[in-house]
């Protein structure tokens, strides 16, 4: 979930603008909402505790725990951890890489709705989620539609009545790109599936 989205932007159009002046269109108002069809592709196999990261306003994190399952949401905006915490779910206002609850005993982390992308390097990324699982746990993520290999770069929010924000560096993962990624990560992909044009893969800890 990208940081910076305030309760009132519910219903706005807000952009991601890229460094050439392109604009692309934020999903919002569905992160705002329940979990929906394509998330249960990725909750039905969250069968132990579970880490999201980039929980935003925890919608996610939310169902998890409606289905008794024991989830944390981590997000570094403030005003995500309220929400989170308002849907009755545990979160800590955290930045993923810093240390966190359950270093390594973590059973599956979800990095959906673009969350590949945070910091701008997708391996780096994969990397850490690999430090926070214990052996055999998996690593739930939505990636881009084929044919978007790896790209990154900088990137600001704007959008009607939002002012443009900080630039900040993100990345945009293809799912025919992920293998090239995974490095010594210590996550082996799995599975693909596609679900109403969103696209995820599920990559397992193997042990050392």
């Amino acid at each position: 979930m990208l940081t910076g989205f305030e309760p009132g932007l519910l219903g706005r159009r807000v952009c991601l603008e890229l460094g050439d002046g392109s604009r692309i269109s934020l999903p919002v108002d569905r992160w705002w909402a329940p979990s929906d069809g394509g998330d249960e592709l990725l909750l039905r196999r969250c069968t132990g505790p579970t880490v999201d990261l980039g929980c935003g306003p925890g919608r996610l994190t939310a169902a998890l725990t409606d289905r008794g399952i024991p989830a944390l949401g981590v997000d570094i905006s403030p005003v995500a951890v309220a929400l989170t915490r308002g849907r009755g779910a545990a979160a800590v206002c955290r930045n993923l890489f810093d240390r966190l609850p359950g270093e390594g005993r973590w059973r599956h982390a979800l990095l959906a709705d673009g969350n590949i992308g945070i910091g701008g390097d997708p391996g780096a990324l994969l990397h850490r989620v690999g430090e926070l699982l214990a052996p055999g746990g998996t690593a739930l993520v939505e990636v881009e539609r084929p044919g978007t290999g790896l790209r990154r770069g900088h990137v600001r929010l704007t959008g009607d009545g939002h002012p443009p924000g900080e630039w900040f560096a993100w990345a945009w993962l293809g799912v025919e790109s992920l293998r090239e990624v995974v490095g010594a990560s210590g996550l082996v992909p799995r599975w693909f599936a596609e679900r109403g044009g969103r696209w995820f893969a599920g990559l397992v800890k193997v042990a050392a």
